[in-house]
């Protein structure tokens, strides 16, 4: 069996990632520059930050599964099913890890951690700063999938007042408040997106989404950057339109070493790690959950979380 990994991992979880697999199994990890020298043979692919379409599927010639995280917006599922191929998403296996990224977000922002430790390690001891309890504000999540009902949860168990909004009619959560885009936007002190990346979503947030926020508002991203016109988010951070905001994707990742995100105070930045706190670029889990689906498909099943459908399926 061979499995292509398409990313940019530390050598330090490239042989994490590796461990998770059977000895006699070939596991190539390459860079998307790289990918096309290995995936002709390839029977599985695992892609991030490069796109699978006609082009690249005409270049393979085992290919029987294309298996994603929780978002799968760079792959065109039409030409993978035109191809035998089956696509399968791991919704749900990072769950957990995102929705304690979020309150990780919140607790570092409302309770100044970074910046405390900072003085600290500068020598400072009493400083003035602008900090808040966070039982009693209110939580606003677009997206309430089961990241988002997760989220929920765990800020009401910080009695904190949730709001949810889904562009998808969705079983309300026990405790949360189902209410509009618009109210969520102008209601909530924080703002979190849980929500997949498609044409009707993209730039959901905006400048004047930005512009009907509370100008305490810190909006939070660990779903997909292009969710957020970045450009708008950078405005309204400079200009000081909204809070601040915790970021763990990006429009353009890497996040380029110029952008103007990293200079700004008033944001938190994190590599696109919330779905996996293991460590850079891995999930015990998220692997563990790899290697049942690409077992299934070896043995003739449907994969689970399969996001298509192959006619010669058992």
């Amino acid at each position: 069996m061979k499995v292509v990994i398409i990313g940019d991992f530390t050598e330090g979880s490239k042989k994490r990632i590796v461990d998770r697999f059977p000895v006699d199994w070939k596991i190539a990890i390459v860079s998307a520059a790289e990918a096309s020298a290995e995936i002709a043979d390839a029977e599985v692919i695992i892609p991030e930050h490069i796109r699978v379409d006609g082009p690249f599927l005409k270049q393979t010639r085992k290919l029987k599964l294309v298996q994603t995280g929780a978002g799968f917006d760079n792959v065109v599922i039409s030409e993978c099913t035109k191809r035998g191929i089956y696509v399968a998403s791991g919704a749900g296996v990072n769950t957990v890890a995102v929705a304690e990224h979020v309150l990780a977000f919140i607790c570092c922002w409302f309770k100044a951690v970074l910046f405390l430790d900072g003085i600290m390690k500068r020598g400072e001891f009493g400083v003035d700063y602008q900090g808040a309890e966070i039982a009693g504000k209110t939580l606003g999540i677009i997206g309430m999938g089961s990241i988002g009902k997760a989220v929920a949860r765990r800020a009401l168990a910080f009695e904190m007042k949730v709001l949810g909004y889904d562009i998808r009619p969705v079983e309300a959560e026990p405790g949360v408040e189902m209410t509009d885009f618009s109210t969520l936007l102008k209601t909530a002190d924080i703002v979190t997106l849980h929500t997949f990346l498609n044409e009707q979503t993209r730039h959901m947030i905006g400048r004047n989404e930005l512009s009907s926020m509370k100008r305490s508002t810190f909006l939070i991203n660990t779903s997909r950057g292009p969710i957020v016109d970045e450009a708008a988010l950078v405005e309204a951070l400079e200009t000081k339109r909204i809070g601040g905001a915790g970021l763990d994707v990006f429009e353009k990742e890497p996040l380029p070493a110029d952008s103007p995100l990293r200079k700004l105070k008033n944001v938190i930045l994190t590599p696109h790690t919330a779905g996996m706190p293991d460590g850079l670029k891995f999930h015990q889990k998220r692997y563990a959950f790899f290697l049942e689906n690409i077992t299934r498909v070896s043995e003739g099943k449907v994969p689970l979380n399969a996001l298509n459908r192959i006619s010669t399926a058992e």
